[in-house]
């Protein structure tokens, strides 16, 4: 019988408008339940005009083709989405460039709805980044076998294939095309993407802790991919009608993957790690008891696991008698399970633990055969569902009390507390029979009096420093840990109304396991009568302990065994375990851990769609953003650390609260974008912050010791004792600058966002413009000419009249068109008065400190010569991108008025003509029409006309004297090279059509400049 998951799922017959883009479904589409009554039995579809013809239209009527989102994004992102951040680390900056660029450019070509462009922007893309993985990956070096290596470049072209077939089912537009296609694509990669996965995580598993257990990694991974590829699925792209339907089983062909790809995936499961053991390991693969053992293990372990996958249809290839399943899972299952535990004892049990065994040989081989088989046997019944009837139980009991016993006993079990494990066991199995919650709990109170002996009799004598702490305190932590998880799952069937109690006592038990993990992680030494051993606490139990963490709590939010609340604070808890793999930090867990739940609240707390409430309130908004920002200044110092590790130094101070800026920007914007959407001025401000910290980053300006706060890790990181000594006390040079260049970018980007009125006021305008200039030109005269004070003040004037003169022409006022040509004037007048006044200060300056004559005077004065040559260039260099600024600024503000001049006329002529059907206006007229109804105060075309006649002029001077002094530049820094005027002539295009220079110059005409220059 198939599972109940494969019933057959609702049909919803929706296409989205904008089939060309691609659309990724939730991640719990494949956990829904179905019924082969909600098909539709005659879907309609509405196709819009990007289907070719509606003959296609008509064929997917009579078709059991259904065009929906894919369905199974989620298990595909498991497996493709890591193997594809592997291949980036893989193949380095040329393939990361290389798929960035082309998927930048597959993303403009989607943008101009151009489908066909953007789905084949996407495998080029993919084509060139595997053409630059084969010339940039150390494949061909990192290996000495070249079968491997090409063996190896072959399943990274697989892996790449792959991905590109995930991307290609997310166009809906070749769904509804080719419906087959999408259909065997979908099949192909539920069939092969197990194979090409498992061998990426093992292979980069082996390169992060090497090769001793690889076998047991393949085993792992292909037990993972089985169970998320192997159950069989529903096709997302079929449907069937209701009478095909016999008792609510989905037929064969509807499911993804056949007979055909089942075995391979059963093959693939019980051998290949097997094979890989033996072709890895045949030196000494019958060298030891263990090494045999480890043969059986790699077998029958993933065997096992394939009898527990076919209780979910795992097997419905072989037989779908539920009488002859049953009997395959029992026969084999009691076979394979004799032989794991028999080879657990001998490769892990006695070969690990075998110290804390208190019996003697041959006895100890007994009892534990006794306590794990019997454990196993007794859980994998009570898994089955054997356990149903009165002779069960009993059985089940018994066989509960002799585990108990035997386990006591081999552990060195005083005998005269022997009785307390068999009535724990007892009341363990009575809690799986009877569902009898007292009985719970007094087998937690048993167990814990059992563990705190285990404890003191083994560990609590042994004077050892371990992790930091002694070994008696790190025993209390460990008991009260294991105490709070044994309890955990008898609190979790407590009543809702005690639903307080499973939340604290989980919330409890991780953070004793933070602070455990933390612990042992970030102190590696054990210290034993003063000898040092070198002990750490192996990555993978990190990673283990998080995922099992948060499958818990996936499995309790669930069944509703916890709130929300708690679902937050446990993620948080266990993500941050994650942040010792990657910074060495001792506090990086919890600093982690709050910087977490300052963050997550917007995407855990407040997304229940079922409530009309869960959006936030505006003072809830403030109150999360001001706890992100004194979250991140918290954890100034974890991230300090983070950038030090990356920069291999110590960051200074403004980069610093550079990245302090930009991550709570970035940690606002689930704020603004899930619940503040609409909210205009959060957007803008987000923008703001997040670019404040972009150039705090670039420019990373001075900052006063007294804005800093440094702590005693930041000082003493900034200049250490060896510094010191080597150096001395170094002067860094000064940067306040910077400070200017920034408070000129923010103030462009509050202007562009409209933080800052300036459209609307013209005082703020005129304010905001000449403080702009102020601020750029002290910059460019403190940063590049530090001459003359005369100097700076001709420089801050230039900037002051190309910034007004910018900032008007683009917002223009009632009084600007007058004034605006004596300002371009001025900003001419100003171009060789500079000039000359920079070299002639300078060298007056040289005479007036040093006569000439002197020993070393010729030096000097070549050397004055060549400084004064260099400023000019930069002067010229700053001129040459003041006037192209404002040719550029004329030009698109001509453009624009000649556009709207065309648009009105084209209104006027659509009016007249089409008087007695007003209301079958075109939508795009409509917006047109919208669009000039602005209440920004705008001229006419007559107006402008006659009062703005200087633009084309004021255009083509600066056009003409940006283009001369290109010339010069490049006469002065190539040496006239002629190849460059292709580069120059274009500034040519910017030339517009006066009345008094250029009049017959039009659009037909522009390229005949360019042409002259050249």
């Amino acid at each position: 019988m198939m599972p109940r998951e494969l019933q057959p799922r609702s049909f919803r017959p929706y296409i989205s408008s904008s089939i060309s883009d691609p659309s990724f479904s939730p991640f719990n589409n494949a956990s829904s339940h179905y019924s082969a009554s909600e098909l539709d039995l005659n879907p309609n579809f509405n196709f819009n005009s990007n289907l070719s013809s509606s003959s296609s239209s008509r064929s997917l009527k009579n078709s059991r083709f259904s065009p929906s989102s894919f369905n199974h994004n989620a298990r595909l992102s498991i497996a493709l989405v890591p193997c594809a951040a592997f291949l980036l680390d893989l193949g380095g900056t040329p393939v990361v460039s290389t798929l960035t660029l082309g998927l930048m450019i597959t993303y403009i070509v989607d943008s101009l709805n151009f489908k066909s462009g953007a789905f084949f922007g996407v495998w080029f893309s993919l084509l060139a980044a595997q053409i630059a993985f084969f010339f940039s990956a150390s494949l061909y070096y990192s290996s000495n076998s070249v079968p491997l290596s090409i063996l190896a470049a072959f399943l990274c072209a697989e892996t790449n294939f792959f991905i590109g077939v995930w991307t290609s089912l997310q166009f809906k537009w070749i769904q509804i095309e080719n419906p087959s296609i999408v259909v065997a694509l979908e099949r192909l990669l539920f069939a092969c993407v197990p194979f090409a996965a498992s061998s990426i995580f093992t292979w980069a598993t082996i390169s992060a802790v090497g090769m001793n257990n690889a076998s047991y990694y393949l085993m792992a991974f292909n037990c993972l991919f089985y169970w998320v590829f192997a159950i069989p699925r529903v096709s997302s792209f079929k449907t069937k009608q209701e009478v095909k339907y016999h008792g609510g089983e989905v037929p064969d062909d509807n499911l993804i993957i056949g007979p055909l790809e089942s075995c391979l995936h059963t093959l693939n499961l019980l051998f290949f790690p097997l094979i890989f053991h033996i072709a890895s390991h045949y030196s000494v693969m019958f060298s030891s008891t263990a090494s045999v053992c480890d043969l059986f293990l790699l077998f029958f372990i993933p065997f096992l696991f394939q009898l527990y996958a076919s209780t979910r249809g795992a097997l419905w290839w072989v037989t779908k008698n539920a009488q002859q399943l049953r009997s395959i899972q029992l026969v084999n299952g009691a076979i394979a399970l004799v032989v794991v535990v028999i080879c657990l004892e001998i490769r892990v049990v006695f070969l690990s633990f075998g110290r804390y065994i208190q019996v003697p040989s041959p006895i100890n081989y007994f009892l534990v055969t006794t306590a794990m088989l019997g454990g196993a046997a007794g859980a994998g019944s009570y898994a089955l569902g054997m356990i149903s009837d009165s002779f069960s139980s009993l059985a089940f009991t018994s066989l509960a009390v002799i585990v108990c016993a035997a386990g006591a006993i081999v552990v060195g079990f005083p005998i005269l507390f022997i009785p307390l494990p068999l009535v724990a066991g007892f009341y363990l199995a009575r809690f799986f029979t009877k569902k009898s919650l007292p009985s719970y709990f007094a087998f937690v109170v048993l167990g814990s009096l059992m563990v705190m002996w285990v404890v003191l009799h083994n560990f609590w004598d042994l004077n050892i420093w371990l992790a930091g702490m002694s070994l008696k305190s790190f025993c209390k932590l460990v008991v009260v840990d294991v105490v709070l998880g044994m309890a955990v799952p008898g609190l979790a069937l407590l009543p809702p109304k005690l639903q307080f109690l499973t939340e604290v006592g989980l919330i409890s038990h991780a953070l004793l396991l933070c602070h455990i993990e933390n612990r042992f992680f970030s102190y590696s030494s054990i210290y034993y009568y003063g000898l040092d051993d070198d002990v750490m606490y192996p990555s993978y139990m990190v990673i283990l302990t998080t995922l099992v963490g948060f499958a818990i709590v996936r499995r309790l939010s669930v069944d509703h065994r916890i709130g929300p609340k708690a679902v937050w604070i446990l993620t948080c808890l266990y993500s941050s375990k994650l942040a010792m793999l990657f910074i060495t930090s001792k506090s990086v867990v919890w600093v982690s851990a709050v910087l977490l739940l300052a963050i997550s609240p917007p995407l855990l707390l407040y997304r229940d769609k079922s409530r009309t409430t869960s959006k936030m309130k505006a003072w809830q908004g403030y109150a999360h953003a001001a706890v992100v920002a004194l979250s991140v200044w918290f954890c100034r110092e974890t991230i300090f650390e983070a950038i030090q590790w990356w920069n291999s130094g110590p960051p200074s101070d403004g980069l610093l609260l550079g990245f302090c800026i930009l991550l709570t920007g970035l940690a606002c914007v689930p704020i603004v974008v899930l619940h503040f959407s609409h909210v205009m001025s959060a957007k803008r401000c987000i923008v703001l912050v997040v670019a404040t910290g972009l150039l705090f980053i670039l420019m990373q300006p001075p900052i006063p010791l007294s804005w800093t706060y440094r702590s005693d890790l930041i000082k003493a990181a900034r200049l250490s004792a060896d510094d010191i000594s080597i150096y001395g006390f170094m002067a860094s040079k000064p940067t306040w600058p910077s400070w200017l260049l920034i408070l000129a970018i923010l103030l462009t980007l509050a202007a562009v966002t409209s933080v800052i009125p300036i459209k609307y006021i013209v005082e703020l305008r005129a304010f905001y413009s000449i403080v702009m200039g102020i601020a750029l030109g002290v910059y460019i005269s403190a940063e590049f000419f530090l001459q003359a004070a005369i100097l700076h003040a001709l420089i801050i004037v230039t900037m002051v009249c190309a910034s007004v003169l910018v900032v008007f022409t683009h917002f223009p006022s009632a009084s600007s068109t007058k004034l605006l040509p004596w300002v371009f004037a001025l900003l001419v007048a100003l171009f060789p008065v500079t000039y000359l006044l920079e070299g002639q200060v300078r060298i007056k300056s040289f005479i007036g400190d040093n006569e000439f004559g002197g020993i070393g005077d010729e030096d000097r004065k070549l050397t004055t010569l060549l400084a004064v040559e260099g400023a000019r260039t930069s002067l010229l260099g700053l001129y040459a991108a003041i006037f192209i600024l404002i040719a550029l600024e004329i030009k698109y503000e001509l453009a624009s008025l000649i556009r709207e001049k065309a648009l009105e006329r084209g209104a006027v002529r659509h009016n007249s003509s089409d008087q007695c059907n007003s209301g079958s206006f075109l939508p795009r007229m409509r917006l047109m029409q919208q669009r000039h109804t602005s209440p920004v105060p705008t001229f006419t075309i007559k107006r402008i006309a006659a009062e703005g006649a200087w633009m084309p002029v004021v255009g083509n001077v600066a056009t003409v004297m940006c283009f001369a002094i290109c010339l010069i530049l490049n006469v002065n820094v190539t040496g006239g090279s002629n190849q460059a005027i292709f580069f120059l002539a274009p500034i040519l295009l910017l030339l517009n059509q006066d009345s008094d220079f250029i009049a017959g110059f039009g659009d037909k005409q522009r390229y005949f400049p360019v042409t002259v220059a050249i």
